[in-house]
């Protein structure tokens, strides 16, 4: 047994063409003569051996190096080999130096040889030059490519500029000046010459030195120019043609030997540009997706226009002529070129115009206009025409071919992508196009069923919705069209406007009507969309042989059989073993580890595990456990009912009812690694943490949680404790009598120890850390791989066991070698050295506990005096021994950066400076929150066969005829289920964990097969050397890359990787599962989806896809998001149409129409709007339709994986906790998240805390992180919907009223103990002081704060802040750029107002009872919606100069400000009271009147607010001295320095606004009050709320905390005294409201003045 050497397959034996010290002359040569580090070198070699070895366990070790050589260098699908072509270098290296240099040589080959021929016989001469290569050479180009790769650091993100590199020192090689030097150049100089230079450019893109730190700098994507324009720059020739040295000459007029020692003289800071630019704006949505639109508006706009044929009627008749009806409605033609036209406007700014691809989009222009007058041209001719009295054909041949000419432009921009038209960027053969190409539109194609498969179904969800959404949607609006159309309401009058506004109003309406029709039109897709991928997912499944339908009876018996057949690599054994053998090993290996992390008691193992028994012959044989045998009452004593090892043995067991690759013996297996990014996550549980409650609001320690959701695995954890105890007392010698036993076993069962003995305590520790989500948790599941290696090389090498003997002690070292051999693992651990004491203890006992672990981290130095520090990449493992002097391991390996590398959010730079450590062929990449299992473990070799990469075939890729079975496209990454092992925690876990299963594994399943899974992150394997020689694992630009993993994805797939999606294997991952942090989580995501509309990526994607996987594309990623934003807008577009719809109802009469739809006679001056009414109903059950359909993925995936009831089960107890509540909630944060961060960006939110699901948030801080994203569009909503009740009452209104009341109040609803009433009145004391905090001294939390924090968004601070360079998601929020502020917060609210104000104005212009006219409404709303404001203006000057003149000589009251601020905010809310009191006084207590004039109020006050805000504001101080400032009158010695005197002048305003908003959130928050009041009466209310959200038992929920007698007594007496305040307040507010309605014909005044108003 070799088992001494490192490289087994690498040896003298398997005949080798050079050996491991040839390779190592090799290394050190190229390091001589480059100047690499050291220690790079020893990484990159070791590297290699290890990539060598993997991959000649295999295939011979020639072939070996061929393959990796093809990989790396020269095959078809070598990276370096595509961009040497793209980049057309080899017209560069072809023709000799003797005529001029440079450009001018491109362009005169170019003319003389011609485009595709000179190709081909280039890419021949490329294929012969890599087949006569010698082994040598071959061996040389990876170690330098290599090399080159392990020291770039952060310029690894841009793997083209690597590969320029790499080609400008593979010239600089071969040149006879490199040959000749003798002597070696310093080390480092690699580093110090290529990479800093580059790392320079990156660094300084993004921040700047101030004061010594280095600050991020305040620019948005557009302004920085990021990884990707880096890389862009090297993808065509003009642009290497840019790169110039300091002398002014460019580098491509050097010859290419000299290039490389040249590279210190480059000016990067001249060379880079902007490629493409990431502006902020809704119109990415119109480039990228501008075929959803045309397919959308322009049918929409076609179906409309043939049924409302009155709108374009001859004024004196009721129907058009037959030409103009075919003409009007062939304008959806010239719709749809409009839309493309705008398109192509838009994405003029998205391009720079002076780059080589901007000339299509001129073309593309010019050809659209011709088409747009084509398409609406003739329109104009048959209208001037129409009407006259002819009787020519003409005007009706023209209008029909019109109309054919429109279907086809329709049909074509709807298919075709936009990149492709007029100029193909995607197949065009032109040379210019290439790289673009090759780097972005390279999608490896589909297998001819899986295309077909997907042509099917957009087919089908296409026909069902044109099809349901004619018959449905607008047909049936053609009669509201035909009754509404040019009706003009008569008898009404305004003072100001005369009659011209208010006899449209039925015009209005119908517009709106339209609006919301077209916005139904889009969620009808969705709908549509998730009922097909659904049933093609199921059908799916089933073809894979996934299915419940299958008994588990048989599932079971005949799992042996099939891990013999599946799992085993049992082809090369001879027979001498009987199956059964081999397979009792490994069952019994996992059971066993089952009953080691306390998933079954002793018992259970019994009956689970093979047994040796006595045969009858007297020889002893194999029994099969009864579980195998005896499956009649399956499951009832196996294992612990409904719990992990249940769940865990079934799906090992179904997972092996499909089919899986082939596995190759242990020794054959491609060499892996797991990368685990850490940053500060817990690495395991303190005593502290598990047994001290958290905080107040807790409650609960994490052990009495942990206990309560698995009590089976606690039960079982407390035996095994004793058993370990008493052997341990019985070696001391002590035995106790049986009374004493059991409460000597209650500190077990509280805590799990007696002793506090560091060996027990440790053992809770560890017990709590494996079930919650801790980085050994991970560690631990992870190691599993190592067990299942170990285990699989003993069963099926029955000789080795022989061999050693009895020697387990060798034997154990030979499977250890064999692990190692084949599996690292390795964390990154971007903090190490900064760790404290409790955190390096924790690593320290990980590093003891697996010595094979290893872990990378960044190493800093001081630099020399006063430079930056140095920064370095440093691995370490188990075994490194202890440095004396420092107390810290010593590193195998530590390789100098050029900087700091964490440039971006953390993690994908986190990942890539650990990624030189990786070893072997394929990354899993993990999260440091997943968990692992034994039994998926063993599949292993299964998924890495998936890569397909295990029969290699054994032709010279090079070779004439080899190249052909080289040709499939690599599959770069293969994605795996995920199981979210915190779903049992509730109502809120399972949705997460719902979300996530439908999300995860059902449509991933079916839009894998059809080609359009993209990477989320999960537990994936990547294929990593087609990963790291395209940049890396994941993207790392700040802000832009939020979502990193799925950038890694789109990159694979727009370069030709293939993405799979593997059913039979699973990891565990650990979700939050608290109402707060699932919703920082969607925020997160939505932001995240906000930047990725903003990427390149989504335009390439976009604008280059075929249309079937372009639709699987977007509704897969992007659509889902915008599905949300159009369910929001269509609940307030629907909103709006009521409104005005209750004003028509509610002003007009109303025919009366008998039971055949015709109108009654004898009601002269009636409107007959009865249709109307039809079509609301019909709306609110589309939109019902639309939200409701979205429980139906998660339903069917049960029904499929568990059978009905289980199924049925689950939706009812969804149902009973209310989560319709959550989901319309949480599509608002979703469509709130995004639609902010494409308007403002900022990824950033207001943290609410991790911590439990069951801890109690309080009331204040809740307000204060969703009033902005949905209580206050809850709270709008709510009074239209009031209003509408008003006017229109129907039952059908009911489901919008749950559904806006839940905008409303799902934070409290989902809060745990919200409804305790003692909880309650102390969340309203807290509530009183937080809106009066912060005035006199700063307060962390206050209502001001928060204010301030939501008008940051707008005005941007003043200086930014000092610090850590990569908090993710601090984002200091940049100023607003104007463009986005005109229209999100001055155009938008005015337009809104305006809309409410014409439907208010509309009710007021008809007289009263006694024939008077009212006076204008636009005064009435003048008064009531100015005057707080200028009553606030008024207030405030008054108190400021009180404050000026009174407050210094207060200054040693501390109260004075928080004084001065109540009485402020007093009048204020009196003011508001008051001017409210008035106006109902002028409506003469008429309640809808006075709702649609509150609703028409708040939107004028909310435009003048937002105006104020936008308009007015400079930046704002990063400190709140201002506010005090104001309050307090002392401005002197604020730090304001010169701005002490303007800033009183910006704070008048801001204080304007302020009292406004102080006021409406007063008002606001007792409203919600009031709503959450009710429950509060219901008896038992706390427990059933509990079970609820926990669904646990009233008796197994946690206890209430436990308060001494003081602490009950303050509580008791707080609950008193601010029970009695919350009543007078509420009652008062109540009384001002319903007293004036209870008495209105009492209360009358007489005055002059309202009259006029």
């Amino acid at each position: 047994m070799g088992s001494s050497e490192p490289y087994p397959a690498w040896s003298a034996d398997k005949g080798i063409p050079m050996s491991k010290e040839e390779i190592e002359d090799i290394f050190l040569d190229l390091t001589q003569k480059f100047g690499f580090q050291r220690d790079s070198m020893r990484n990159m070699f070791d590297f290699t051996m290890h990539l060598l070895d993997s991959r000649a366990s295999r295939m011979s070790p020639a072939q070996a190096l061929l393959t990796l050589h093809a990989d790396y260098i020269g095959g078809q699908h070598a990276n370096y080999r595509k961009w040497y072509f793209a980049a057309q270098l080899n017209l560069d290296d072809a023709v000799g130096q003797s005529q001029n240099p440079g450009l001018q040589r491109l362009k005169s080959v170019k003319g003389a040889k011609g485009g595709s021929k000179s190709l081909d016989s280039a890419l021949n001469r490329w294929r012969n030059a890599m087949n006569n290569m010698s082994h040598y050479d071959r061996l040389r180009q990876i170690a330098l490519f290599l090399l080159c790769w392990g020291e770039a650091a952060n310029v690894r993100f841009v793997p083209e500029c690597l590969c320029f590199i790499f080609k400008c020192a593979d010239d600089y090689y071969r040149s006879p000046e490199c040959q000749n030097r003798v002597d070696p150049v310093p080390e480092g100089l690699y580093l110090s010459t290529v990479v800093k230079p580059l790392y320079r450019f990156m660094r300084d893109q993004g921040y700047e030195v101030v004061d010594g730190k280095f600050v991020r700098r305040e620019k948005d994507h557009d302004q920085i120019i990021g990884y990707d324009d880096i890389n862009q720059l090297f993808w065509y020739p003009e642009g290497l043609a840019k790169i110039v040295l300091n002398d002014n000459t460019r580098l491509v007029d050097v010859p290419p030997a000299q290039r490389f020692m040249k590279f210190s003289r480059i000016e990067w800071n001249r060379v880079f540009f902007k490629t493409y630019f990431e502006k902020r704006s809704i119109l990415h949505l119109l480039v990228n997706f501008n075929r959803i639109w045309i397919l959308h508006v322009a049918v929409f706009y076609f179906y409309t226009s043939f049924n409302s044929p009155k709108v374009y009627a001859p004024k004196n008749k009721s129907d058009p002529s037959p030409e103009m009806t075919w003409s009007a409605v062939a304008l959806g033609g010239a719709v749809s070129t409009g839309i493309m036209i705008a398109a192509t406007i838009a994405e003029f700014s998205y391009i720079p115009t002076t780059w080589n691809n901007a000339s299509h989009l001129t073309t593309r222009l010019f050809f659209l206009i011709i088409i747009l007058a084509l398409t609406c041209g003739p329109t104009f001719y048959i209208a001037s025409v129409d009407g006259t009295v002819t009787n020519s054909q003409v005007p009706l041949i023209i209008a029909i071919v019109q109309f054919f000419v429109s279907v086809v432009v329709t049909v074509v921009f709807a298919l075709v992508p936009s990149g492709r038209m007029f100029g193909d960027r995607v197949a065009g053969k032109s040379r210019k196009y290439m790289a673009s190409q090759t780097f972005t539109a390279s999608y490896p194609s589909l297998t001819r069923s899986a295309r077909s498969a997907s042509m099917l179904m957009w087919v089908l969800i296409f026909g069902c919705k044109f099809v349901e959404s004619y018959f449905f949607l607008t047909s049936s609006f053609s009669s509201p069209v035909a009754v509404m159309a040019r009706t003009k309401v008569q008898g009404c009058n305004d003072l100001i406007f005369g009659n011209t506004l208010c006899t449209n109003q039925v015009p209005f309406t119908l517009a709106i009507m339209y609006v919301m029709d077209l916005v139904l039109f889009f969620l009808d897709t969705y709908l549509w969309y998730i009922i097909w991928i659904v049933i093609f997912s199921i059908g799916r499944s089933f073809s894979l042989g996934l299915s419940i339908w299958t008994p588990w009876k048989d599932i079971f018996t005949r799992l042996p059989k099939r891990i013999y057949a599946k799992l085993l690599a049992t082809g090369e054994m001879e027979i001498k073993y009987k199956p059964k053998v081999l397979v009792s090993q490994i069952w019994n290996a996992v059971i066993i580890s089952m009953y080691r992390e306390h998933l079954l008691s002793i018992d259970h193992v019994q009956r689970l595990l093979y047994h040796q028994v006595d045969g009858p012959d007297g020889r002893r044989t194999l029994r099969a456990p009864p579980f195998f045998t005896n499956q009649e009452n399956f499951k009832g004593n196996f294992f612990p009912p409904g719990g992990e090892a249940e769940r865990r043995i079934s799906f090992f067991s179904s997972s092996l009812t499909t089919a899986l690759p082939e596995p190759v013996p242990v020794d054959a297996m491609p060499t892996f690694t797991v990368l685990v990014p850490h940053y500060s996550e817990k690495i395991l549980l303190s005593l502290r943490e598990i047994i001290r409650e958290e905080d107040k609001s807790t409650r609960v320690t994490i052990l009495e949680y942990t206990k309560q959701l698995h009590p089976v695995e606690w039960d079982n954890f407390v035996k095994d404790t004793k058993i370990l105890s008493e052997e341990m007392e019985n070696e001391t010698g002590t035995m106790n009598n049986e009374k004493a036993a059991k409460t000597d076993d209650l500190p077990f069962y509280c805590i799990g120890f007696k002793t506090s003995s560091p060996e027990y305590t440790l053992r809770t520790r560890i017990w709590a850390s494996l079930r919650a989500q801790t980085l050994y948790r991970t560690v631990s599941g992870m190691m599993n791989y190592s067990k299942a290696i170990k285990l699989l090389y003993r069963v099926e090498n029955p000789d080795i066991v022989h061999n050693f003997g009895g020697n387990t002690e060798r034997l154990e070292r030979e499977l250890e070698r064999m692990a190692r051999r084949k599996f690292k693992f390795t964390i990154s651990m971007q903090r190490y050295a900064k760790f404290n004491k409790e955190e390096q203890e924790n690593t320290e006992f990980l590093l003891r506990a697996y010595p094979d672990l290893q872990i990378a981290y960044l190493d800093e130095e001081p630099g020399p005096k006063g430079g930056d520090p140095r920064l370095f990449s440093t691995l370490i493992d188990g075994h490194s021994e202890f440095d004396e002097e420092t107390g810290r391991r010593r590193p195998k390996f530590r390789v100098e950066l050029p900087g700091n590398p964490i440039l971006g959010d953390g993690k994908s730079d986190n990942q890539n400076h650990a990624i030189i450590f990786y070893r072997g062929e394929y990354l899993q990449l993990i999260d440091a929150n997943q968990d692992n299992y034994l039994e998926e473990c063993l599949k292993i070799r299964n998924i890495l066969g998936e890569f397909e990469e295990y029969r290699v075939s054994n032709q010279s890729p090079y070779a004439q005829w080899g190249h052909k079975e080289f040709s499939k496209s690599p599959v770069a990454i293969v994605g795996t289920r995920e199981y979210i092992f915190s779903e049992n925690i509730g109502v809120l876990g399972d949705i997460a964990a719902g979300k996530e299963q439908t999300f995860g594994t059902m449509t991933a399943r079916a839009l894998a097969w059809i080609g359009g899974k993209l990477h989320y992150g999960h537990p994936d394997f990547l294929n990593a050397t087609f990963m790291n020689t395209r940049g890396g694992v994941s993207k790392a630009q700040k802000g832009l890359h939020l979502n990193e993993d799925i950038f890694a994805g789109m990159n694979a797939f727009g370069r030709g990787g293939r993405i799979k999606h593997s059913e039979y294997y699973q990891c565990g991952k650990g979700r939050d599962l608290g109402f707060g942090t699932i919703l920082n989580f969607q925020t997160k995501i939505g932001t995240g989806m906000g930047e990725q509309m903003l990427s390149r990526e989504y335009y390439y994607l976009g604008t280059q896809l075929p249309i079937d996987r372009f639709l699987t594309f977007y509704y897969g990623h992007p659509g889902f998001h915008i599905n949300n934003i159009l369910v929001i807008y269509s609940i307030q577009v629907f909103m709006v149409t009521l409104l005005y719809l209750g004003t028509l109802n509610k002003q007009l009469l109303i025919c009366k129409v008998d039971s055949s739809g015709n109108v009654i006679g004898g009601q002269p001056g009636c409107y007959n709007l009865i249709p109307v009414f039809d079509w609301i109903r019909r709306c609110i059950v589309s939109i019902f339709l639309v939200f409701f359909i979205a429980f139906l993925p998660l339903f069917l995936q049960e029904l499929v994986e568990r059978g009905t009831g289980k199924a049925l089960l689950r939706l009812g107890k969804h149902f009973l906790s209310l989560s319709p509540f959550f989901e319309v909630f949480s599509t608002q944060i979703y469509s709130q998240a995004i639609l902010s961060n494409l308007t403002f960006g900022g990824a950033r939110y207001i943290a609410t805390g991790r911590g439990f699901a069951t801890s109690r948030i309080n009331f204040s801080i809740l307000y204060s992180r969703f009033a902005g994203p949905s209580i206050y569009m809850g709270m709008r909503n709510l009074l239209l919907l009031l209003y509408a009740t008003m006017a229109i009452w129907i039952p059908h209104l009911i489901y919008f009223w749950l559904s806006v009341i839940s905008l409303c109040i799902a934070p409290f609803l989902f809060n745990p103990h919200q409804f305790s009433l003692s909880d309650f009145v102390i969340d309203y004391r807290e509530f009183l002081r937080w809106m009066s905090r912060g005035n006199s001294r700063h307060k962390a939390s206050s209502w001001y704060g928060y204010c301030r924090l939501s008008r940051t968004m707008i005005t941007g601070y003043k200086k930014k802040k000092l610090g850590h360079p990569s908090d993710k998601l601090s984002g200091d929020a940049p100023r607003a750029t104007w463009k986005t502020v005109i229209f999100s917060e001055i155009v938008w609210p005015i337009c809104i107002a305006i809309v409410f104000l014409n439907a208010y104005m509309f009710v007021k212009s008809f007289p009263d009872e006694n024939g008077n006219t009212p006076p204008s409404p636009l005064i009435r709303m003048a008064v009531i919606a100015v005057g707080p404001v200028v009553w606030n203006a008024a207030v405030l000057m008054t108190l400021f100069f009180i404050s000026l003149f009174l407050g210094p000589m207060m200054e040693s009251w501390a109260k004075f400000g928080s004084v001065m601020a109540a009485l402020a905010h007093i009048f204020a809310l009196v003011g508001i009271i008051a001017f409210f009191e008035f106006f109902w006084f002028l409506e003469l207590w008429d309640a809808s009147h006075a709702v649609l004039g509150i609703i028409s109020i708040v939107a004028v006050q909310r435009a003048i607010q937002k105006i104020l805000i936008a308009v007015f504001l400079t930046r704002e101080f990063k400190h709140d001295e201002t506010n005090r400032a104001w309050w307090t009158g002392k401005w002197y010695g604020r730090g304001l320095g010169t701005s002490a005197m303007s800033q009183p002048a910006r704070e008048f305003i801001v204080k304007i606004v302020e009292m406004s908003l102080w006021s409406s959130d007063f008002l606001l928050a007792h409203l919600l009050l009031m709503i959450l009041t009710p429950p509060l009466l219901i008896p038992f209310i706390n427990s059933l709320h509990s079970t609820m959200l926990f669904w646990l038992r009233p008796s197994k929920q946690i206890r209430p905390p436990l308060f001494s007698t003081k602490q009950k007594r303050q509580r008791r007496w707080i609950v008193i005294k601010y029970s009695i305040t919350y009543l007078i307040v509420i009652s008062f507010l109540a009384a001002l409201i319903v007293l004036p309605a209870l008495f209105r014909d009492v209360i009358t005044f007489d005055c002059t003045l309202c009259k006029s108003i």
